[in-house]
């Protein structure tokens, strides 16, 4: 099988734009999703609201003629460490592709991307339930953060 070829989305075209939102709706009905499509609001403001943070990077993984993964990232700061970081928002590789390297190709660029830019470290978040995904991250060498046992990843829903 052909190593795949991850670039940096321009959500400004049409075509890069359209696969970022398809990959992530995929994702989003996938059972490490939310299980169900995103909502029309979420599809309609998903490029935009991107765009409009200036800190996103979008990556995007094509098999041929086909967009095939997905890894959308937030720029952050470290207030600890004074630097950038890149945080993985969403890493999603399509069903009949999984287990081919798209997820791996992916978080190389994410690393490489997140090194030219000067950033400390990059971050994700993984369901515990996920053994697959840590498995994946675990080779590419990212670690649970530390102390494992007391970090957990808190939220406020505002809507």
């Amino acid at each position: 099988m052909p190593a795949p070829q991850v670039r940096l989305a321009d959500l400004t075209n049409h075509a890069d734009a359209q696969a970022t939102v398809e990959l992530l709706d995929m994702y989003s009905r996938d059972a490490f999703g939310d299980g169900a499509p995103l909502s029309a609001e979420a599809r309609a403001n998903l490029v935009p609201g991107l765009i409009q943070h200036g800190g996103a990077r979008v990556f995007l993984a094509r098999l041929g003629e086909a967009d095939v993964g997905l890894a959308i990232c937030l720029l952050g700061f470290s207030s600890f460490r004074g630097k950038p970081l890149l945080n993985i928002h969403d890493l999603a590789v399509a069903p009949g592709h999984r287990g081919a390297g798209i997820g791996a190709a992916l978080l190389r660029a994410v690393s490489a991307q997140a090194r030219a830019e000067g950033c400390c470290r990059v971050t994700l978040e993984v369901r515990s339930d996920n053994v697959g995904a840590m498995a994946l991250y675990r080779r590419e060498g990212f670690a649970p953060s530390e102390p494992e046992t007391e970090t957990f990843f808190w939220m406020q829903k505002l809507e």
